[in-house]
């Protein structure tokens, strides 16, 4: 199938035929798009954005609990004319 390359606002896109969306399975939403070979691939992505961040944090503030303490302590005395 041929289809036409178009400009889409500062960007140039193609229109995905719908029967295409149903053979891969995607649909409105995020991507992965890479070159290989001189060729544009579409994917799924492999995990959703953020997917696994808050897991790694519970992880890095559990191996550093005695500096996430220390958070807390520090002031900063400029602050206090301040009015919030």
């Amino acid at each position: 199938m041929k289809t036409a390359i178009r400009k889409m606002g500062n960007s140039q896109g193609v229109l995905i035929p719908k029967p295409f969306l149903l053979q891969t399975g995607l649909d409105i939403g995020e991507v992965e798009i890479d070159v290989e070979n001189d060729a544009i691939i579409i994917r799924k992505p492999k995990k959703k954005s953020r997917e696994g961040w808050a897991q790694a944090c519970q992880k890095i503030a559990a191996s550093n609990a005695e500096q996430a303490i220390a958070w807390p302590l520090i002031t900063n005395e400029a602050d206090a004319g301040f009015s919030w």
